[in-house]
């Protein structure tokens, strides 16, 4: 295991007092902090004076900008969270709060290898809870993605209120590894921090979107076609509905409920309510912003995407006061801003 930031493991050790260095915020270990939402939660933790760790694998690449501004501030480690080795050197003592973001995300990761999104998610979630230790604070990262089976089975209500059973209509295929691995997670996280003693905090995620996600998904992927110039533009579900939520939004509302005490045991929906929209209508909007014009081509959703998505934000308000502050159209604005600066090319 190899510490990659400015600093050796000996200067900056992993737990240490932030006072130390003039800073007086918590301390904060972001497992898959390299990831989309890991590293916009690191920035806002650094920003706010807090001292920040992250461990992962840099499986998307290592070569990141918004990394390269980070690493004079934080404890930047590099290992595979499947591994027990990388746990055996990592201080289970000190931390004030823990996230577990790692995990294999993107409908076309999941589909290419399901087995592969198993055993990472499974075994990165498994692996913490023999490491945590009591009276710690553990944020675990899931998805929407655990009801797509039973809105789409018509048993499932939109907006989604969390205490709606999840259903897998099909666990054989492979988009639905993704869902399965959150699932395990989340059961494992609830149970385990009350026989162990520690707080647990899952997360689910509704179509988070925002700058440096990727290309694979749904937003940014529009965006990086919009700047090739496609004409006909290609929507893929264009009769379907989402309700996405900007990763600023996403990151306020993950440090609230970490702030929050009685969010402790609790599984809460994290997104945006407020803007519904059209597949279709969407794909209006980013070539408005993209100030291009092209025929939209709608065509069938992929296997497996669920029809609608919108996220019932009642225990998220109650328990941490959340209101999301990102219009859509900023959102997108927003993003595809940096995508075109960026350079991304499709």
């Amino acid at each position: 295991m190899s510490v990659l930031a400015g600093e050796s493991s000996a200067q900056r050790r992993p737990g240490r007092d932030p006072r130390q260095d003039g800073r007086s915020g918590t301390r904060a270990l972001l497992l898959g902090g390299a990831g989309f939402i890991g590293l916009h939660l690191a920035r806002r933790l650094v920003a706010d004076g807090h001292e920040v760790t992250i461990v992962d694998d840099f499986s998307r690449g290592r070569q990141d900008a918004f990394l390269d501004e980070l690493r004079p501030s934080i404890d930047l480690i590099s290992g595979d969270l499947t591994d027990p080795a990388v746990w055996a050197a990592l201080p289970a003592t000190g931390w004030d709060q823990i996230y577990l973001l790692a995990a294999v995300v993107g409908v076309r990761n999941v589909e290419k290898d399901p087995a592969r999104v198993v055993r990472v998610n499974t075994l990165s979630a498994m692996h913490l809870l023999d490491w945590v230790a009591p009276g710690s604070r553990v944020f675990f990262a899931s998805t929407s993605e655990v009801y797509a089976g039973g809105v789409d089975a018509g048993i499932v209500p939109v907006p989604t209120p969390e205490n709606i059973p999840a259903q897998i209509s099909d666990v054989t295929a492979p988009r639905f590894a993704y869902a399965v691995s959150k699932l395990l997670g989340e059961a494992a996280f609830i149970h385990t921090s009350r026989a162990r003693g520690f707080d647990a905090v899952v997360g689910r995620f509704h179509n988070v979107y925002g700058p440096r996600m990727g290309a694979d998904h749904v937003i940014p992927e529009m965006s990086l076609r919009a700047l090739n110039g496609a004409d006909p533009f290609a929507v893929p579900g264009a009769d379907q509905f989402r309700a996405f939520c900007h990763v600023d939004d996403a990151v306020s509302a993950i440090l609230a409920l970490m702030a929050a005490p009685a969010a402790a045991g609790h599984i809460v929906h994290i997104g945006n309510d407020r803007e519904e929209t059209n597949i279709g209508d969407l794909a209006k909007l980013v070539l408005r912003v993209a100030g291009v014009s092209a025929a939209l081509a709608p065509s069938d959703a992929p296997p497996g995407s669920v029809r609608r998505r919108c996220p019932d934000l009642t225990l998220l308000r109650s328990l941490t006061g959340y209101e999301p502050t990102v219009p859509l159209e900023e959102g997108v604005r927003t993003t595809f801003a940096w995508y075109r600066e960026h350079g991304w090319r499709r």
